[in-house]
């Protein structure tokens, strides 16, 4: 019996233990990649406010005291 891997049983060593470790963690997986989500879209919104004319102090107070 040979102590060696070939390139391809390595592979699929690699893909299987992987695909198990993300079946077992499923919730964790599923957090990070909803907190990448939430990253990409805060940074997004960041972009955007920062190409965008900048609101008045007073015009900002009007809208939250509108909601309440």
């Amino acid at each position: 019996m040979s102590a060696m891997i070939d390139e391809k049983e390595l592979a699929a060593l690699v893909k299987s233990a992987v695909a198990e470790a993300l079946q077992e963690q499923r919730a964790l997986v599923k957090e990070i990649v909803e907190e990448a989500i939430e990253e990409i879209a805060l940074s997004r919104a960041i972009d955007e406010g920062m190409q965008s004319v900048p609101a008045k102090r007073e015009e900002v107070f009007a809208i939250l005291e509108g909601a309440q």
